[in-house]
């Protein structure tokens, strides 16, 4: 969407927006927030709570509420009144008409948002960006120099230093990614196919077109890099590998950078992991020039099946939870698009993804069904159980028979 080109540009020229908001107090409504489970995230819900008067709030953080967001969201009144959402999970609640409109709102309560932070779509303000946030590389500098490597920039550099890490006999899992067999695997396959040049769909359709020779090195690729790692690599998501990390038993990690402020900071870490952790943009691969990472951002919504007394209230709560108070208490959590922001450290590797061209992930109704097919079908490949052309085959019709069903194809 034309959003997406805008919220990119606007990520590599500044990270930041326009903000400002004074303190908080709501006369009544109710406010129940669904969202992610992530450091970032529960510094918005707790500054949000700290909003006075006869107003209630409450929030879920849980790191499988995509699941049943749009459940959640399905009655009236719904159970949630704000689902904090990205580039791929506000798309079932748009598809099902679960959210609101926010122009209104925003005209009486948002005037200083910034316009990279208004996620407009067919005309209209749908949720509110604060963040921005890529996976990319994660490197332990003090290791890398042992095996006298640079910080590497591609894919194939990954794999040979990891190598050059495991032979040294410093390390025999040196190298991390989020490869649990759920939306984690199937993003690790959309990062690594964008970075090959891969388009998910034919042009102007919702037909599969990753069954072919990218497909194929796509998988080739992330069967290298699984080698490097643990054998429990389907169980490893963030809250998995971050500790993991901070233990001292990895040297690269491809990460979101939304984990970078945590594993800069020395708290639970063993000695010498933090001071000598350095961030860098994803890698490229198979000689191309587009980072493997896909450009994100968070942002909260409105149920649309509330009444506007909560409606209103929320939004006026998650002002505040996104305001330049929480920036400045939390200001290396994320990458903030919030004026106050300073960008710093913690910074680094999403900029330098999103200024080295990487794509967003793509905001098509039917792209959550291609992602699902992924990560259900790719566990057997990675584990040496069939060939990557069976795989990506089942992959299509796994797709096929999905987009058939919802009226896609």
């Amino acid at each position: 969407m034309s959003f997406m080109k805008s919220f990119a540009a606007g990520t590599v020229a500044a990270l930041m927006a326009t903000a400002a908001y004074a303190e908080c107090e709501i006369a009544s409504g109710n406010v129940n927030v669904l969202a992610n489970d992530f450091p970032a995230l529960k510094a918005i819900t707790s500054t949000a709570a700290e909003c006075t008067g006869g107003v209630t709030i409450a929030a879920n953080h849980n790191k499988d509420f995509r699941n049943f967001s749009v459940q959640a969201l399905t009655p009236n009144p719904a159970e949630y009144t704000s689902v904090i959402v990205a580039n791929s999970s506000i798309v079932p609640l748009l598809n099902e008409g679960l959210i609101r409109p926010l122009d209104d709102l925003v005209a009486k309560h948002g005037q200083n948002l910034g316009k990279n932070q208004l996620i407009t779509i067919d005309g209209k303000i749908m949720a509110i960006a604060f963040m921005a946030n890529a996976q990319h590389l994660f490197v332990r500098q003090d290791i890398l120099d042992q095996v006298g490597k640079p910080v590497p920039t591609t894919w194939e550099e990954v794999v040979e230093t990891g190598q050059s890490i495991r032979d040294a006999g410093i390390m025999d899992h040196p190298f991390a990614f989020l490869s649990m067999s759920d939306w984690n695997l199937g993003e690790e396959f959309v990062n690594m196919y964008l970075g090959h040049g891969g388009e998910f769909f034919k042009p102007g359709t919702a037909e599969p077109a990753i069954n072919n020779e990218i497909g194929v090195a796509t998988l080739n690729m992330l069967k290298e890099l699984v080698s490097m790692s643990n054998p429990d690599f389907l169980t490893y998501n963030t809250a998995t590998v971050v500790p993991i990390w901070k233990s001292g038993n990895l040297a690269i990690a491809q990460l979101w950078g939304s984990s970078g402020g945590e594993l800069l900071g020395s708290e639970g870490s063993a000695e010498g992991v933090a001071e000598n952790t350095v961030l860098a943009g994803a890698p490229t691969v198979a000689g191309g020039d587009t980072p493997s990472s896909t450009l994100w951002w968070d942002g909260f919504t409105i149920a649309k099946n509330i009444s506007d007394e909560d409606a209103e209230a929320t939004f006026i709560a998650m002002m505040h939870g996104t305001s330049d108070k929480m920036v400045e208490a939390n200001n290396d959590a994320a990458v903030w698009l919030m004026d106050s922001y300073k960008p710093g450290p913690a910074a680094v590797g999403v900029a330098e993804t999103a200024t080295g061209g990487a794509d967003p992930y793509p905001m098509l109704p039917y792209m959550g069904l291609l992602h699902q097919a992924i990560f259900e079908e790719l566990p057997d490949f990675l584990q040496g159980n069939e060939s990557a052309e069976k795989t990506l085959a089942d992959i299509e019709a796994a797709y096929i028979a999905a987009a058939q069903e919802a009226g896609y194809l």
